[in-house]
This record gives C-alpha cells, structure tokens and sequence, in this order.
C-alpha cells in the first residue's frame, strides 16, 4: 500500500526529497564531525585514529575563567533580543491590518520590510557611522541640545543594547508577514459581528485578532527559543572591539577564535563547546514545547 501511495503521487515525493536530501547531507552526515569533542583530534591521524578521552574538553571548558562571562553574555544577549524582538512584529501586523490607506500601509510596509535585506557587512558599517563619537548623526543630534559626544561602540554597557535594537530594526518588518497571514484567514464575519455589537478597534484586536495569531504566536516562540543561543556569529564579531569584549564575546565568537584564529588551532575543544551548546538550546526547546503543551497551546509535538 505504501509503494503503490509513492507510485501515485510520486511528484509531491519527489519535491519532499530535495529538502530531506539536504537536511541528511548537511546536518545529519556532519554529525559524524561532532565525535571529535570526545577525541584529542589530530588531522593526520583523522577522525577515527585520534585517541578518545571522554569528556575532558567539557570539563576543561566548565572550569575555565571564561566560561561564567561567556555563558552570562550568550544567555543576557539570546533573551534580551527574544523579549524586545518578539512583540513589535505582532504589534506592527495589527497595526497595519486596521490600516484603511492602501497607498500608507505599502509605503510602511516598504519602509519596515527594507532593512531586512541589508547584508550584516553594511548594517555594522552604517551602525559605526552613526554612532561615531565626532562625525556620527547620533553624536552630532546630542551635541545640538548640549549631550555628549559619546564613544558607543568603546562602551561595553552599550553594545547590547546596540546590538538588540539594531536586530528589531532590521527584523522587524520581514518578521511580521507571517502574523499578516494569518490575519488574513480569520473569518471576516467575526469582525462584522463584534461591529455590530459596538466593539472598538482595541476590543476586536483583544478578542479576535490576538486569540486568531496566538497559535502561530506560540509555535514562532518555541522555535525562537530552541536557537536563542544563536547569537548572531557574524554580527557580533563585525561590532566587537578590545573595548566592549567584556560584554560582547558570547560563544560562537569564541569558538571561532579557539578553533580558527588561534595559533594553537584546538579543533576537539572548540568542537565540544559548541556541542554544549547546541545541547543547552534543545533542553531549551524541549521546556518550552512542555510549558506549551501544559498550558493548553500550539506545540511542536
């Protein structure tokens, strides 16, 4: 029955088999690689030569003077930018949907959807104009009502927050065409009725528009916070400087430096410090696809 399914509908099966022969090539085969974390890999011997010693990278990485900074920079920088980037999105969707003025709602549109497809390179180039202590426009705007100027970029109490609200900026737009959707498919005959009964515009986006994304809502939060480890690489690494390092290296920056830039190139402990973290996000994922379930809303499974 199975085979004789495949036979007749072999053309969805065969789109399914593009995305599934990527997943498997280049995220279950590099798999293999991740065993080095257990091993002191040598590159002449090979993956399968290098000797086993268990868990001794974790335990190196555990009890290093670095791992509470990086840990307190991943974890500070992953939830300060769930917590700000996740609402706008919502709120920009329902915002626009009660908008009546085609010409204004393509024109917010375009203007919210247009830094998403701005590369990394140039948003920290435009972010390091900006913010210059003597040429910037934000310096030049503060010294106008006598403020300042400011080095933002040599403030390590800065960059975070640099760092978040540059991300909802660039985000923002692209992130709320999902919730635009999804406000399209609510029953428009829920709207007439809650007019007719006299409810306002905040009273239908409270009773209907938000109960309506709430299970899309639920389902980009679990995904959200199963990669709210991943910080940004490229990002991060374009704004660091030795002046905000002590707020601004989180893990992936320095496994890159450990495993790549490093004169003594350790490839098995830079491998088992992103390990640990891949691991960290799905106990992530794993608590909040629980908390979903048990409160009664959408979940993964």
């Amino acid at each position: 029955m199975g085979w004789k399914n495949i036979r007749v509908k072999w053309q969805l099966y065969a789109l399914f088999s593009l995305p599934l022969l990527y997943i498997i090539i280049f995220k279950y085969v590099p798999m293999y690689g991740a065993s080095i974390a257990f091993k002191e890999f040598n590159v002449t011997k090979g993956i399968g030569g290098s000797a086993w010693v268990g868990f001794a990278h974790f335990e190196r990485f555990f009890h290093s003077h670095e791992f509470w900074r990086l840990l307190r920079n991943t974890l500070s920088i992953s939830f300060y930018t769930l917590i700000a980037s996740f609402p706008f999105p919502i709120l920009l969707a329902l915002g626009l949907n009660y908008v009546r003025n085609k010409r204004f709602k393509n024109m917010v549109q375009m203007v919210t959807y247009a830094p998403y497809f701005i590369s990394l390179v140039v948003l920290v180039g435009l972010l390091l104009q900006f913010l210059d202590p003597r040429t910037g426009l934000i310096n030049t705007i503060l010294g106008w009502i006598g403020i300042g100027p400011f080095h933002f970029m040599a403030e390590a109490s800065w960059f975070q927050s640099i760092y978040v609200w540059s991300h909802v900026w660039q985000n923002v737009g692209f992130s709320c065409i999902i919730f635009l959707a999804t406000l399209a498919g609510i029953d428009p005959a829920l709207h007439e009725a809650a007019v007719i009964d006299g409810a306002t515009k905040v009273q239908r986006m409270r009773h209907i528009d938000l109960p309506g994304i709430m299970p899309i809502a639920v389902i980009l939060l679990i995904l959200n916070t199963g990669q709210m480890l991943e910080t940004g690489f490229e990002k991060i690494l374009l704004m660091q400087n030795a002046l905000n390092l002590r707020s601004s290296e989180v893990i992936d920056t320095y496994v890159y430096k450990v495993g790549l830039v490093s004169q003594a190139m350790n490839f098995s402990y830079a491998t088992a410090i992103g390990l640990f973290k891949a691991v960290i996000g799905f106990i992530l994922l794993l608590i909040v696809n629980q908390t979903a379930k048990r409160l009664k809303q959408e979940s993964l499974w």
